[in-house]
């Protein structure tokens, strides 16, 4: 048994990621990480936003190395609780993922290995890169909220059909079609939605269908919306679907997963550090794959504030 002390990594691990392959895999998973001689101490989730609390309160005991086990929302309540915590900088913080989830595009970005034992490796040689992180404020239920995220924020149908596919998630549904599915399911009656933005003071009106501020480029499980994205230059890359018809979106699904969707003439491309979106309360936002609320919305931009594990960089 490997001696345990405030040096080990902590992992949180979400058992209900991935449908609950989490839960089957974490014994072949939990083998791996002894075999190759990774300390650990594994702490489970039971409810959302739990793996922020584990983190945070963690790391305040004196921890500062995090493994997440699940998804690229589960990465994202643990980048919460980094942020929430006060005795560390946050880069000094080491996060590692093994990724369970249904999507895996944030550790698609940085060439985190989808096999077990790669991404086991990948953290045992702890190459780390620093990364921005964003934040944004939403409302909800009439009060205003904020949330950290470290890839894609997606607005308008994107996170329409974000919703529909986590509510299918917590009724059990799983698989890599679940998002292609409530695409086409979700297009029958979304409607664009007019709203007012200002991006680093520059203010437009425009008809959204769908926006994504990214980080990174990956989002719906291998969609390349933001394919100008790069992770530490201290801007958003911004990607905004104009109101388009429902044909011409299917004409051009496959566009959505080659990176070409941003040569459409109904698509415009910006970049900037500070973004705000005025608009109907209907206009919803999602981050890293985790519904929130509606606008009115505000972004910043982080610039360098997350250290994580990652394999190749991708180009």
């Amino acid at each position: 048994m490997i001696k345990m002390n405030k040096s080990s990594w902590i992992t949180i691990v979400n058992r209900a990621a991935g449908g609950g392959k989490t839960e089957r895999d974490w014994p072949m998973i939990s083998e791996l990480l002894e075999k190759h001689g990774i300390p650990f101490e594994p702490y489970f989730t039971n409810r959302r936003l739990h793996a922020s609390i584990i983190a945070r309160n963690m790391i305040n005991e004196g921890y500062s190395k995090i493994i997440v086990v699940g998804g690229d929302g589960t990465m994202n309540e643990a980048i919460n609780g980094v942020f929430g915590q006060k005795r560390l900088h946050t880069t000094e913080v080491m996060l590692g993922m093994i990724s369970v989830g249904t999507g895996n595009d944030w550790a698609r970005m940085f060439n985190i290995p989808a096999d077990y034992e790669g991404a086991v490796l990948t953290i045992k040689e702890q190459k780390t890169f620093i990364q921005d992180a964003g934040l944004v404020s939403y409302r909800k239920n009439g009060k205003e909220w904020k949330r950290y995220f470290i890839n894609i924020a997606g607005m308008g149908f994107g996170a329409r059909v974000v919703e529909r596919s986590n509510r299918m998630k917590d009724k059990g549904k799983s698989g890599p079609l679940l998002y292609f599915y409530n695409i086409f399911y979700s297009l029958i009656r979304y409607r664009a939605l007019n709203a007012a933005i200002m991006i680093d003071g520059n203010l437009f009106d425009r008809s959204i269908f769908s926006m994504n501020v990214g980080i990174g480029k990956y989002n719906g499980g291998g969609m390349i919306q933001v394919p100008h994205a790069i992770a530490d230059d201290g801007l958003y890359s911004i990607t905004l679907i104009k109101k388009i018809g429902k044909l011409n979106v299917l004409a051009n699904i496959k566009r959505l997963y080659n990176g070409s969707i941003i040569k459409h003439s109904r698509v415009e491309t910006y970049t900037g550090k500070t973004v705000h979106i005025d608009g109907s309360p209907r206009l919803q936002v999602e981050t890293d794959g985790e519904t929130l609320g509606h606008g009115p919305m505000d972004f910043q931009i982080i610039p360098r504030s997350i250290r994580i594990v990652s394999g190749v960089r991708s180009a």
